[in-house]
């Protein structure tokens, strides 16, 4: 019986996600029940989420649990919204994006190995780090004539490991709760966008695939919370900036 390797490193993911969260709570000093029933949201909202995402892109009941699973985007979304569900069920008013956003940039890094051991790779390229995947893969066509393609996936395992350092080190830095889950949203967004040129993912219009599209108000949105953010001052520690004084 094959190994179900995406779903072992999901679930690998979802476990190194959630120590990390419990450890950057005791930290805080955030660690109660309140904040392990907003975790609760976060799992039961994200594994809704991933598979309600997968199953509107074949809009078949029957793949609902298979290709469910496979939607990272959807996954977040419904994280995010099962949090703030949680949150309002219980009363809870203060923000926990902070803790949870080192928890899932290491648990993302996790979970996308699996991607890359199981799914197409790229598109096809002429760099020398492409890679080759097995005529197995499902829908590669690269695959099956051995075409090199971009290992997308690896570079996504990268951006997230980075993005974790950048959070523990920013952490101390940006004391404004929820700007530090804001910066990584942020960062992330606009990385999984221009990441998507790499992807196999099939375009569906003016060039742009369907989690591009997805992205798009997302990126809009964000980019008008961060610059919020900098007008107001939430990040002149992180970036040594100085704050001048005001007649």
């Amino acid at each position: 019986m094959a190994i179900p390797l995406h779903e072992v490193f999901v679930g690998l993911g979802v476990l190194v996600a959630s120590v990390v969260f419990v450890r950057e709570a005791r930290r805080r000093g955030a660690l109660n029940e309140q904040s392990l029933v907003a975790v609760t949201g976060a799992l039961v909202g994200g594994a809704i989420g991933m598979r309600l995402a997968g199953w509107m892109e074949t809009l078949n009941l029957e793949n609902l649990w298979l290709y469910g699973s496979r939607s990272i985007l959807g996954g977040l979304t419904g994280a995010y919204l099962g949090v703030l569900a949680a949150k309002r069920i219980i009363g809870l008013r203060e923000r926990t994006g902070d803790v949870f956003a080192p928890a899932v940039a290491l648990g993302m890094a996790v979970g996308r190995i699996g991607c890359h051991l199981t799914e197409a790779p790229g598109r096809p390229t002429d760099l020398p780090w492409g890679v080759h995947a097995p005529p197995t893969t499902p829908e590669c066509p690269g695959c099956l004539t051995g075409q090199a393609m971009h290992p997308s996936f690896v570079y996504e395992i990268i951006f997230h490991l980075v993005a974790y350092g950048a959070l523990v080190w920013a952490r101390g830095r940006v004391t404004r709760p929820g700007e530090l889950f804001t910066l990584y949203l942020a960062g992330y967004a606009a990385f999984r966008f221009l990441v998507e040129f790499t992807r196999a993912n099939e375009t569906v219009w003016l060039g742009l695939t369907r989690p591009q599209w997805f992205l798009v108000p997302g990126m809009i949105l964000l980019a008008v919370r961060v610059g919020y953010g900098w007008r107001r001052g939430h990040y002149d520690a992180l970036l040594r900036r100085k704050v001048g004084i005001r007649a």
